[in-house]
């Protein structure tokens, strides 16, 4: 499933598209993806101007004239893709290439706008449709069900150590699930945890109490962790948006970024920490592939 860094990197590529143009036309060629279309879904966004294109964790928000909220979520296979008369885009940085196959386009947005061109269509491709798409008027969005109780995002001052190290205080589960949990780090998913784990070293297995003194004070790791989590996100978006910037196929199509995972799945390579010797491994926990160095993550 794309995580935080790829959904800002598909953020980022549609927005050129997509912010400030207005929604000239829907097709929607299916009455459901994950979940049903709400209600007069065509009608509620035709017309509408896209004021603004955001993120909230691994959600892209629309923010529509009409005061509604455009929630889509790309679930295991989603994707979108930005058509003019002359290009095809496909805007994103995601491990394994995105389907472009007509037969799973469910969703097109036709566009217009000063600095959209004519013809502009952007369309949602999801072969397996475990994506969705919903409504919500932008007062009551924090309340919406996909985001009431969502943690800081790992990209903001919202996530600090002290933070971190309460949410964790006396819980019994290990570092790797409370990473995975949304309540307490938002948009975070297995392989940036992996990634981030690794850069603090700090095993997946440890208990997430140890991100917490007995009073509940942040430890050194939580400080350690916090650091890390930043700088993996920060790094993988930055990759990301490189690859939007830099490196556009004869086609039109972007070139995928593959990112230089240091633990995620290089099972049985070599440890990249300078000096280290160990090995990385795989386990499996709640059903879940963690990649470690047992000789540097303790």
């Amino acid at each position: 499933m794309p995580e935080l860094p790829e959904v800002e990197t598909v953020r980022r590529g549609l927005q050129p598209a997509m912010e400030g143009a207005r929604i000239i036309r829907v097709e929607q060629r299916r009455p459901d993806l994950r979940f049903p279309f709400p209600a007069d879904f065509v009608g509620r966004l035709t017309g509408q101007t896209i004021v603004a294109l955001g993120r909230r964790a691994k959600y892209l928000l629309a923010d529509l004239s009409s005061g509604d909220v455009l929630i889509m979520h790309l679930g295991m296979s989603g994707s979108f893709r930005v058509e003019t008369p002359e290009t095809a885009l496909l805007p994103g940085a995601f491990h394994m290439e995105r389907n472009k196959s007509a037969a799973h386009d469910h969703v097109v947005f036709h566009l217009a706008g000063p600095g959209t061109p004519d013809g502009t269509s952007v369309i949602y491709n999801d072969p397996r449709r475990f994506g969705f798409m919903a409504l919500s008027p932008r007062a009551e969005l924090h309340l919406h069900p996909f985001f009431a109780g969502l943690g800081p995002e790992p990209t903001g001052n919202s996530l600090d150590a002290a933070t971190l190290a309460a949410a964790c205080w006396n819980r019994k589960t290990s570092l790797k699930a409370a990473l995975l949990d949304q309540r307490i780090v938002a948009g975070l998913g297995n392989i940036y945890v992996s990634e981030a784990l690794w850069r603090a070293g700090l095993s997946p297995k440890r208990n997430a109490s140890c991100l917490a003194t007995k009073a509940g004070a942040p430890s050194v790791r939580a400080e350690r962790l916090v650091v890390a989590i930043r700088e993996t996100i920060a790094d993988a978006i930055a990759a990301g948006g490189s690859s939007l910037r830099d490196y556009v196929h004869a086609d039109g199509s972007l070139g995928y970024f593959q990112h230089s995972f240091s633990v995620y799945d290089r099972e049985g390579t070599p440890c990249r920490h300078e000096g280290c010797t160990g090995t990385v491994r795989r386990i499996v926990q709640s059903g879940r592939s963690s990649f470690f160095c047992p000789t540097c993550q303790h």
